[in-house]
């Protein structure tokens, strides 16, 4: 139950549901980049809202005492850990004092409301209190948390850099919810103190967001931004194709109905749908030889040779699911539509790129307002089965697992400029790696073409660029090669606020959060394993033939 109680609230301000028109999106509006952008601002807007009516709420009952009392005890005045007139400082209203309720204050309050149990339940929780009057006032913290029938875990105390306050002292306490906020206020109405903060409970990052560690739970990860659809956006080409639309939801349906494990379902696509495969195939073919990077065009003929990419049907995504696991461990599976910004990027995570399976209207062969499976197979999938780029996708999905709304808009907007619209040099000529060039011709030449800006790839400046996604873009990145973007890449993750790592193991298929020295002492011990068999294939190669 306590287990439970925790996930709830640290997923309390998280959206449970598909963002859509019914929530305010602007339907035109289609990008990664823009459904991120989207999500933080509702999020926002949720989290505000709850923070409000905790704290009017915790303000109400503030007023029925100025001194909080411990449960099943009644201290006296004098035995709390501060006398009756330092607990205000001159002037100030008790209510005013509460008014900072914080959000892990918030988080907290609602876990010790679940049930009677879960408030007495004992947790611990780390606390930083400043201390305007020096190591002195150290003694009323040990006194409260005595009071509040609580237990010293751990304390250790740094010279404050805040102007007005001499130190600060991390003190992590074993406390019953109930007494541990009744703790904190009792501290924060104390005037040596300069403030009251709590970090954790359970050691556990209390607005860590959660995210899927095993493949298995992204069948809880298949939110769809339903915004430009033909039965939604009358300017989509199959609006007024009631046929078309139907089919849609037909498609639609089968992938909602997908689960773990299953074999990716089989879609017997009409002679129009195979007409429209075949028109956009032999333009992307005619153009690829000249302005696709050179991995880009060996896999798309490594796709011919195994008779996956032929010009008169369209490829099963299970057919390419093989073809993309032999070769570099990546796998598809069908989503409904445009999937929301995290759910997408964690996908990646697990090497498993979230394809659609419908296919684009027969008005609008060379353009699409939403990826469709022409845009997917003949975008994506070639660069999935490099190794070197595989591994690159792979990495951004792993840096979006429990990164910040605002993180993630940075993420999306990496990925928009490089997996999207990316562009490479390769022997002094700038090719097309994007998925978005290399599946609508019209984007590819301009890109290529002097008329857009070309710009070196930085992931700092590049997270920030403000974005296109109702003409051609302004500004492309060009990377030096794969590798230097990762190497650019993963120098920049490094600086985002995460306080965690994770990393993906193979051997489980599961994401693990190093955030134990026994997990870390596993990893070197592997990574010694590997470097040892390196080491010595090196020293065989380098003997002499007898």
């Amino acid at each position: 139950m306590a287990v439970a109680a925790a996930q709830k609230n640290r997923e309390m301000f998280a959206i449970k549901k598909s963002y859509s028109i019914e929530n305010g999106y602007p339907s035109r509006r289609r990008s990664l980049v823009d459904d991120a952008r989207f999500e933080t601002i509702v999020v926002k807007q949720t989290k505000q809202t709850v923070l409000d009516e905790a704290r009017v709420k915790a303000n109400d009952s503030s007023l029925e005492s100025s001194v909080p009392q411990a449960p099943e005890q009644n201290p006296q005045v004098d035995e709390l850990p501060c006398k009756q007139e330092e607990i205000l400082p001159s002037g100030e209203k008790d209510e005013e004092k509460d008014a900072g309720l914080t959000e892990e204050e918030v988080v907290l309050q609602n876990a010790a409301s679940e049930s009677p149990e879960a408030e007495k339940e004992v947790v611990r929780a780390a606390v930083v209190v400043r201390l305007r009057d020096g190591m002195g006032s150290l003694g009323r913290i040990l006194k409260a948390v005595e009071t509040f029938h609580g237990t010293v875990a751990h304390l250790e105390s740094r010279q404050s850099r805040s102007e007005g306050v001499m130190f600060d002292v991390l003190i992590k306490v074993d406390m019953a919810r109930v007494n541990l906020l009744q703790l904190i206020r009792s501290l924060r109405q104390t005037s040596s103190f300069g403030s009251v903060s709590l970090l954790a409970e359970n050691n556990v990052n209390v607005k860590a967001p959660w995210f899927p560690k095993h493949a298995s739970e992204l069948d809880n990860c298949n939110h769809l931004m339903t915004k430009y659809e033909p039965d939604l956006d009358m300017n989509h080409p199959g609006f007024a194709d009631q046929v078309y639309r139907a089919r849609r939801k037909e498609i639609a349906e089968i992938a909602f109905s997908y689960k773990y494990g299953d074999p990716i379902p089989y879609i017997e696509y009409t002679e129009t749908e195979n007409k429209t495969w075949s028109a956009v195939f032999v333009r992307v073919k005619e153009l690829m030889q000249k302005h696709a990077c050179s991995e880009y065009i060996a896999v798309f003929k490594k796709l011919e040779d195994e008779k996956i990419f032929v010009q008169e049907r369209i490829p099963q995504l299970q057919e390419m699911s093989d073809f993309l696991r032999r070769n570099t461990g990546f796998t598809l599976r069908p989503a409904a539509g445009l999937l929301t910004a995290r759910d997408f990027l964690a996908s990646l995570s697990f090497r498993i790129f979230q394809s659609t399976q419908y296919v684009r209207h027969i008005n609008s062969p060379y353009h699409t307002p939403e990826p469709d499976c022409i845009h997917e197979l003949l975008g994506h999938m070639p660069l999935l089965a490099d190794p070197s780029f595989a591994q690159f996708s792979q990495e951004i999905g792993l840096a979006s697992l429990g990164a910040s709304d605002e993180e993630i808009e940075k993420l999306s907007t990496v990925y928009w400029f490089t997996v999207e619209f990316g562009l490479c040099k390769e022997k002094d000529e700038v090719k097309a790696y994007g998925a978005g060039l290399l599946s609508a011709y019209g984007e590819l030449l301009h890109a290529i073409s002097d008329k857009p800006e070309h710009r070196a790839f930085d992931p700092a400046s590049t997270a920030v660029q403000p974005y296109q996604d109702q003409e051609y873009q302004p500004i492309y990145y060009v990377a030096e090669s794969f590798e230097d973007a990762k190497e650019k890449f993963r120098r920049w993750v490094s600086t985002m606020s995460r306080p965690f790592e994770v990393r993906f193991n193979p051997h489980t298929e599961r994401v693990e959060v190093l955030d134990s020295v026994e997990k870390l002492d596993t990893l070197i011990s592997q990574l010694n394993t590997e470097i040892l068999h390196l080491t010595n294939a090196i020293d065989k190669l380098r003997q002499p033939f007898c």
